[in-house]
Formats: C-alpha cells, sequence, structure tokens
C-alpha cells in the first residue's frame, strides 16, 4: 500500500517576536503614532473649524480662506509623497516586508474609478470658475488644478505602495501619512459641506431664502454696477459645468474615504516585521465572476440594480416636477427599499446559518486591514441607525397616521435590521479561514503541521467526478516521490450560496448607495420629521448622519468582493 503525504493548510504571515533589546524601540513606536495622531487631530480640527466656517454668510470666514488651506494641504502631501516615493527607490532595505492583505486589487481599482470621476470634477469646476474669471479670486481656479495633481500624485503612490511595511524615518513617514490621511478627511468634509449646502438651498429655495455655497461666485468682489450682474452663470456652457459639478460630488467624496483607509493601513504597518510563512490562505488565486454559483444571487440582484435605477430617476422627476407628485414618488421609493432591504435581511441571515455548517477555521491572525474594515462598517452603520431612531420617533409619536407613515416606519425598521445582519454576515465572512482550513483541536509535534495519510493506489481508483478529490501535482519543493497535493473540490453546495449571497448583497449595496449619493432625499421630501423636529434639527441630523450612511455602502461593497473571493 502506497501512501502519500498531504500537507495541510499553511499559516500566513504573522507578527514576528521583538528581536532582543528591542524594548525602547517597541516604546517610541507607540510615542511616534501618538505623535502623528495629534498631529493629525489639529490639522483635521483647524480645517473643520474653516470648511464649517466657510459655508454660512453670517460667519466671517470666506470660501478663499478654505481653498487656500486645502490647496496649502494637498500640495504638502504632494510633497511628501514625492520625497517617500524617492526615497524607497533609493534606499534597498527601506520596504523589507510587504502586507498582503492591504491594498486588495478591488480596492485599488476602486480608487483608480474615483481618481478618474475626481479629476472630471476638476475639470468641470475649472471650467466653471472659469466662466466668470474677472469675478473669481485666482485660488478658486488654482484649488481644482492643484485636486487633480494631487489625485494624481496619491493615486500612483498607493497603487505602487499600499503593501509596505517601511522601516526607515518611522516617525517621519508616520507623520506624513497621517498628514495625507487629514488632507483626503478634509476634502472629503469640503465636498460634504458643499453637498448638504446645496440640498438646504434646494430646500428652502421655494421659499426666497438665500443659502451660501462655495460653488456660487464671489459677489463680494464683482463690483458690478446696480442692476446688472456680470457673474451670474448664465450660459448653457456654463450651467453644464454646475450641473457636472453637483453629479460628480459623490465619486469625489468616495475617493478621499478609500484613500484615507488604505492610508490609515499603511500608517499601522510602518515598522511592522512580518514572518512569510509560503502565504497565508487569504491571498486569493483567479477568481472568476459567476464561476462557482447558482446564478440565483446575480440573476435578482441585477433585477432590482435595474428596478432600482428606474425607481430613483422616477422619484427624482416627479419630486422636482410642478404637478404635485410627491406623495406618490415617496411611496414608491419606500416600497422598493422595503422589498429590498427585506430580502437583503432574510439573504444575510441565510449566510449566517450556513456559516453554522462550516468547519472552516476561524483566522485569528493579525490583520490591520481587516480590523480597519470592521471597525468602519460598525462606526458607519451608526450614522443610519440615528437616522433610523429618529423616524421611528416621529411617526410612533406625531400625528398624523396614514400610508406614508406606515412605509416610513417600516422602511426604518428594515434599514436597522438590514445593517445589523449584513454586518454580522460580513464580519463573520472576513474572519472564516481559506477553503479546506479546519480547526485544529491540538498541534502537531513534528515540524510539518496538518499533514494526512492517504492511499495512492485508492486515489488513482477513484471515479472522475468534480464532487470527490482529485490528485494535484507534485509539489517541487518537495521529493516527487514522497509528496502529493489533494486539492479540495471547490464545487461545494455552501461555497456556491456563500458566493450567490454575497454577489446579491454586492448589487444591493451599489444602488442604495447610487440613490442617496445622486440626490434621494425623502427626509425632506417627506414632511413628518421636518414638522416633528423642526427644519434646523432635521436637517443637522441628516447632513450629519447621511455621510456615513452613504460611505457605509460603498464599503460594504468592497468587503463583500473580498467575500466573495474568499467563498
Amino acid at each position: 500500500m502506497s501512501e502519500v503525504l498531504v500537507p495541510g493548510p499553511k499559516e500566513g504571515p504573522k507578527e514576528s517576536p521583538p528581536a532582543p533589546g528591542a524594548g525602547p524601540r517597541e516604546v517610541w513606536k507607540k510615542g511616534g503614532r501618538l505623535l502623528s495622531v495629534l498631529l493629525a487631530v489639529n490639522v483635521l480640527l483647524l480645517a473643520c473649524t474653516l470648511v464649517s466656517g466657510g459655508a454660512f454668510n453670517k460667519v466671517a470666514v470666506y470660501d478663499t480662506d478654505v481653498f487656500a488651506l486645502l490647496t496649502a494641504m494637498m500640495l504638502l502631501a504632494a510633497l511628501w509623497i514625492a520625497f517617500y516615493l524617492l526615497r524607497t527607490s533609493r534606499c534597498r532595505g527601506a520596504v523589507p516586508h510587504r502586507d498582503a492583505h492591504a491594498g486588495p486589487i478591488w480596492l485599488r481599482g476602486g480608487l483608480v474609478l474615483f481618481g478618474i470621476c475626481t479629476l472630471i470634477l476638476d475639470v468641470f469646476k475649472t471650467g466653471y470658475y472659469s466662466s466668470f474669471f474677472e469675478c473669481q479670486s485666482a485660488i478658486k481656479i488654482l484649488h481644482p488644478i492643484i485636486q487633480a495633481l494631487f489625485v494624481i500624485v496619491q493615486t500612483y503612490f498607493l497603487w505602487v505602495s499600499a503593501k509596505d511595511c517601511i522601516h526607515t524615518h518611522l516617525d517621519l513617514t508616520r507623520c506624513g501619512l497621517m498628514f495625507t490621511l487629514t488632507t483626503n478627511l478634509a476634502i472629503w468634509m469640503a465636498a460634504v459641506v458643499d453637498e448638504s449646502v446645496h440640498q438646504a438651498h434646494s430646500y428652502s429655495s421655494s421659499a426666497n431664502t438665500t443659502s451660501h455655497t462655495r460653488l456660487a461666485p464671489d459677489l463680494g468682489r464683482a463690483g458690478s454696477a446696480a442692476g446688472g450682474d456680470p457673474c451670474s452663470c448664465s450660459t448653457a456652457l456654463c450651467q453644464v459645468f454646475q450641473q457636472g459639478c453637483f453629479y460628480l460630488h459623490p465619486f469625489n467624496i468616495e475617493y478621499s474615504l478609500f484613500a484615507s483607509t488604505m492610508l490609515y493601513v499603511m500608517w499601522k504597518n510602518v515598522g511592522r516585521l512580518l514572518v512569510s510563512a509560503h502565504g497565508h490562505g487569504h491571498t486569493p488565486s483567479r477568481v472568476s465572476v459567476f464561476r462557482e454559483t447558482f446564478f440565483a444571487g446575480p440573476i435578482l440582484g441585477l433585477m432590482l440594480f435595474v428596478v432600482g435605477l428606474a425607481v430613483f430617476i422616477i422619484y427624482e422627476v416627479q419630486v422636482s416636477g410642478e404637478g404635485g407628485r410627491t406623495r406618490q414618488a415617496l411611496v414608491t421609493y419606500y416600497s422598493f427599499n422595503i422589498v429590498c432591504l427585506g430580502l437583503m435581511t432574510l439573504v444575510s441571515l441565510s449566510g449566517s446559518v450556513i456559516y453554522r455548517f462550516d468547519r472552516r477555521a476561524m483566522d485569528q491572525h493579525k490583520n490591520p486591514t481587516r480590523t480597519l474594515d470592521v471597525a468602519l462598517l460598525m462606526g458607519a452603520a451608526l450614522g443610519q441607525y440615528a437616522i433610523s431612531y429618529y423616524s421611528i420617533v416621529a411617526v410612533v409619536v406625531g400625528t398624523p397616521r396614514d400610508l406614508l407613515g406606515a412605509l416610513n416606519l417600516a422602511y426604518s425598521l428594515l434599514m436597522i435590521a438590514q445593517h445589523t445582519f449584513q454586518n454580522v454576515f460580513i464580519i463573520e465572512s472576513l474572519h472564516r479561514g481559506p477553503p479546506g482550513a479546519t480547526p485544529h483541536k491540538t498541534p502537531p509535534k513534528e515540524p510539518c503541521q496538518g499533514l494526512t495519510f492517504a492511499n495512492l493506489d485508492a486515489l488513482h481508483a477513484l471515479p472522475a467526478c468534480p464532487s470527490t478529490p482529485r490528485l494535484g501535482s507534485p509539489n517541487p519543493e518537495t521529493p516527487q516521490e514522497a509528496m502529493a497535493i489533494i486539492s479540495v473540490p471547490r464545487c461545494h453546495w455552501r461555497r456556491r450560496c456563500l458566493k450567490d449571497i454575497s454577489l446579491f448583497l454586492l448589487l444591493c449595496n451599489i444602488i442604495l448607495w447610487i440613490m442617496p449619493a445622486f440626490g434621494a432625499r425623502p427626509h425632506f421630501s417627506n414632511t413628518v420629521e421636518v414638522d416633528f423636529y423642526g427644519y434646523s434639527l432635521w436637517a443637522a441630523i441628516v447632513n450629519i448622519c447621511l455621510p456615513f450612511g452613504i460611505f457605509y455602502r460603498m464599503h460594504a461593497v468592497s468587503s463583500l468582493l473580498e467575500v466573495y473571493v474568499l467563498s
């Protein structure tokens, strides 16, 4: 009876134990992190003060001050990135390790996509401000040009360096990464404030009230004669630029957040020591979309995506129209979201139930990328939780109680349930080991872990069936006469179900991102909350919490794509 030695699942990169005499360096590692965090907090608070203060007419902070600060921050961050790239290219030992978990291809691909849209936004902004050059400060035209340069430099930097574990100039690197992260958060805040002010202006325009927005011309510097306004956006090209800026803002917001998450992982990896152990199971092999699914999830997800786009277009047309069809638009909007959220909740629950029968080991290795993903999912969901609970209180306590109130209540309850169960499913999926990894109750005493023995003659006698193990190619690193690899079947029904669930949730999260990101605001079209809390309080709640809800959807998409690859 000939036997074949089959290697079990191998462990991935681990944190290496501290070297002898490394105690003081570890202490200063925490001090260096603290120094960089303090720098980021102070710069972020300054940017937040100017961005929020420049959004309103009553505060004596001009929008040119905000643009000047953002432009200076982007220039400094771009110069530091150039210094980092030059230093790592000349110093061979600057990056001795690379984190395989950091900067996956789908995250970098999303960064490039949103970066391209941000460049288009900068072109539109430059064209818009150039339409009335005589009324504008030079900084307003310079700002989008510098932002385009910053986006190009930063995207290249994150594409080539997202996995770096740098080991030179540690404190300077930490401070530079934190400053660049703060710059992205400041750009995100500016875009969110612009979007919020635009929504408030749209709501209050019927009452003939004015609202300041940084996309408006600097009328205070126009110096125009009475009766004429040379700074009005009256040409067709100027109107195209103005509308394009508002529709491209969501991509700029997502680009800044994607870059911030990748920069944070790089900051955590500064000075990190890894022991390579033949790659962890979370490094995926080639992936073919729809290859190992039952097609039910992708087809149902695509159907909801198409229907959701139609509902969104109908909602926007009816709410902005003059026919007074807002109520009908809200009924359609809430009905679609109730169906979509209900299905997503059930599907997420079914995925968690499937994991109860999954024998894969839980991955307990230290992984900064996964830790950040979990924290962002939990933290960003709080924004939608807050809006939903405020809506529930307004509907239950307030009056009148009608069909629209019932739909709003069901929508808010399902939103809470969907976020909760989807987070449970995603977080458990990210902590699962690779396919075929089983928990070890007692570690083996031999150096080679997880070894099993199989009858080679019986293996060759097995029929060619996709549900049975098959003999793989021999491992070139071991003697060929003693080693062979039995590949685990990849078409198990549980894995197919999990892939279907991942793709369905991914497509649903995309359409639920598109709706609020591109202007759907049932929170203001439905006057229940506005009448109950008052416009000022309700607008503050929505404008603070909704950006986190929008970010949650896009971050869930990237996490679900990773779940699909790992399933």
